[in-house]
């Protein structure tokens, strides 16, 4: 699996061998429309593009993404029919202070909260 910079998507999908997946970094927590330097599910989908990176660190850090706002995208993205790779984890800080579980529990019950078909 490579998951490259949005911008060489595309030009490397059609230049990787074919046992090596290619995945996007992020998408829009809404399936299509007009938002500005966002890519969409449904744009990956056009694209060729089967898998999606959600939840990363710092997506939820530097950009304040939510769990509730994580969970949105996954459903977005699932209902697109991308694959998602759901990244959960805890700060330094929250690791320090011996809340993993209860950190990965709340972000995973985001996204479990929202997802009515598993299938």
């Amino acid at each position: 699996m490579i998951a490259p910079p949005a911008l060489y998507l595309v030009p490397l999908k059609d230049h990787i061998r074919s046992d090596v997946a290619i995945s996007a970094q992020n998408s829009h927590l809404s399936l299509s429309g007009a938002y500005t330097g966002e890519i969409s599910p449904s744009q990956l989908v056009d694209a060729g593009i089967p898998w999606v990176i959600l939840g990363h660190s710092e997506r939820r850090q530097l950009f304040h993404e939510s769990d509730e706002i994580v969970a949105k995208k996954t459903v977005a993205a699932l209902g697109a029919g991308l694959s998602v790779i759901l990244c959960i984890g805890e700060t330094l800080a929250e690791r320090e202070a011996r809340t993993t579980i209860d950190v990965v529990e709340r972000q995973l019950n985001a996204v479990a909260k929202e997802i009515k078909d598993w299938r």
